[in-house]
C-alpha cells in the first residue's frame, strides 16, 4: 500500500487503539554496510523483533478494533532527491498495513498520517534516527495528546563528530540514550526489549 492507496477509510480510523510507527526503517539507513548507523544489526533486529509481535497480534486478533494498524513511515526527502526519492524498505507493507512518506522529521507534518491516526491512538514508534524523526515525531504525537511508546534499543542514530568541541565523537548509542531521557521527561512510556512479546495484545 502507498500513501495515496493505503489510508483506510475514516469508519476504520475511528476504531483504532493502538498504531506501530516503523520510521525510516530503510535499506540505506539499516542495511547498507557504507551508509547505515553504526548499531544498525542490533537495532534492525529489535524493529524486526516489535514488527513480528505487531503482525502476531493483528493475525490472532479477533477483535478487529483491538489490532494494532502498522505503519511504516518512508524517508523520501525532497521530491527532487533522486537518492531519496522511492527509497527502499526493508520491509514490504503486508496486507492491511499503511506506507506513508515523509519530507520532514515529523511524520505528522504529513496529512495522510495525520488523519490516519487519532489523538486518542495509543502511539509505539521505532525506527531512525533517533534525534531527528523518532524524537520529533513522538514529540508531536504526545502535543496531539496520544500516548507514546518508545522501545529502547530499536530505534538508533549516527555518530556526531563535534568540530566545535576539540572534534570529540558523541555515539549514536548515547545519542539515542539522551532522546529517551527527553521523551521520558516529555511524556511518552520507553520501554525495554522484555516487554515486546506481549505489548500488542489485549491493548
Amino acid at each position: 500500500m502507498d500513501a495515496s492507496s493505503g489510508v483506510p477509510p475514516e469508519s476504520e480510523t475511528q476504531t483504532m487503539r493502538t498504531a506501530l510507527l516503523l520510521l525510516g526503517v530503510q535499506h540505506r539507513l539499516l542495511e547498507n554496510a557504507d551508509t547505515r548507523i553504526p548499531d544498525a544489526p542490533a537495532v534492525l533486529g529489535n524493529i524486526r523483533r516489535v514488527l513480528e509481535a505487531a503482525r502476531t497480534a493483528a493475525a490472532a486478533g479477533a477483535d478487529t478494533n483491538a489490532k494494532p494498524r502498522i505503519v511504516h513511515v518512508r524517508h523520501a526527502g525532497a521530491a527532487s532527491d533522486p537518492e531519496e526519492a522511492g527509497a527502499l524498505l526493508l520491509h514490504d507493507g503486508q496486507a492491511d498495513e499503511i506506507v506513508i512518506d515523509k519530507q520532514r522529521n515529523n511524520a505528522f507534518a504529513e496529512p495522510a498520517l495525520d488523519r490516519l491516526i487519532r489523538p486518542d491512538v495509543e502511539v509505539v514508534i521505532v525506527g531512525v534516527t533517533s534525534e531527528y524523526a523518532v524524537k520529533s515525531t513522538a514529540k508531536a504525537a504526545i502535543e496531539r495528546g496520544n500516548t507514546v511508546i518508545l522501545i529502547r534499543g530499536a530505534h538508533g542514530t549516527y555518530d556526531h563528530t563535534e568540530l566545535n568541541n576539540h572534534s570529540h565523537v558523541n555515539r549514536g548509542a548515547k545519542i539515542a540514550a539522551n532522546v529517551e531521557r527527553e521523551l521520558d521527561k516529555a511524556g511518552a512510556m520507553v520501554l525495554d526489549m522484555e516487554f515486546v512479546p506481549n505489548l500488542f495484545e489485549g491493548r
